[in-house]
């Protein structure tokens, strides 16, 4: 049997009430090349029930349960390792995959060889029509000296299956893992960005996200952010280096004051402790943050935006 072009990686946990529409997106994919796998988490709900349904109706649905709970990510990276596919496309059991999703992403990877994955924004990215193809410092122009560029769950990429094993997978930090995930990859290899709007995330009770131990996990995000900007590996140099760290100690602050005024001093203190920021740092970088919109924009020499082909008159 041969390899399909596409792993759909749907992991789950207690989804009884969503796996089923959710599958069903995926299913009426209109690029029909791939493979459904179903990692659950040890549900103590009907999840794996309803996934057997499908696995029943579907030759390329396989549902495996695991042994035991792995948390979220670790999750994530067991269902890797189980892919056949060519590129890996995470799919979250609670959310909605639209029919255009893997015919948009997948011909776009294929075409630009130097990417390691493609990424899609829940909104559309600033600088110009998509696909662009975002270096390293490109990638963290757009994250420290523009408005953002990591705050994306897995399901935003389509990953070379092979490349996400050279990175190494996902860290095993809870919820704020795939921010730190970005922080390292795109550090290290180029990322296609892609259009935006090919899948819709649902936002429920249920999710990992919410509660203190998560927001006690969100509070070691800054001081990982930090080391990441003092490391050999920091694709940003010189001035922009040195502004991406101001704008970085404002974020901390900001997120220090929110504490404070939330009444959150115990989560206040754990956050500080945690910043990775010596009184040295505070002195030298609690300067005004600056940031660009267009920032990471990929320009051509003369100075204009590029764009893709397809917008090129013959």
């Amino acid at each position: 049997m041969s390899a399909p072009a596409v792993s759909v990686l749907v992991t789950a946990y207690n989804r009884e009430k969503y796996i089923a529409a959710s599958l069903e997106s995926v299913l009426a994919q209109q690029f029909t090349d791939f493979e459904v796998i179903v990692t659950d988490n040890q549900s103590t709900d009907r999840t794996v029930e309803v996934a057997r349904t499908f696995e029943h109706r579907d030759s390329r649905v396989r549902v495996v349960v695991n042994d035991r709970n792995l948390g979220q990510f670790g999750n994530r990276n067991h269902a890797a390792t189980l892919a056949r596919g060519t590129y890996l496309k995470y799919h979250d059991s609670d959310d909605l995959m639209y029919p255009h999703c893997l015919s948009v992403m997948v011909p776009l990877l294929e075409a630009e060889p130097r990417a390691g994955f493609a990424l899609s924004p829940g909104a559309s990215w600033p600088g110009g029509p998509a696909p662009m193809l975002s270096t390293p410092r490109q990638s963290y122009q757009r994250e420290f000296l523009g408005y953002g560029m990591f705050n994306c769950g897995p399901a935003c990429a389509l990953f070379r299956r092979e490349v996400f094993a050279e990175l190494g997978g996902f860290d095993d930090a809870g919820v704020p893992s795939d921010f730190l995930f970005w922080l390292r990859a795109c550090a290290r290899t180029p990322v296609l960005l892609v259009p935006s709007d090919l899948f819709w995330y649902r936002v429920h009770p249920g999710q990992e996200f919410a509660g203190e131990r998560a927001m006690r996990e969100y509070a070691l995000v800054p001081g990982a952010t930090w080391a990441a900007l003092h490391s050999a590996g920091c694709p940003l140099e010189g001035r922009e280096l040195e502004q991406a760290r101001i704008n970085q100690a404002w974020s901390t602050v900001k997120l220090l004051r929110r504490d404070l005024r939330a009444g959150r001093f115990s989560l206040f203190a754990y956050r500080l402790r945690h910043a990775g920021l010596t009184m040295r740092d505070w002195i030298r970088y609690l300067r005004r943050p600056s940031r660009r919109m267009m920032a990471g924009t990929p320009v051509a020499a003369n100075g204009e935006f590029l764009v893709p082909d397809w917008t090129r008159k013959a």
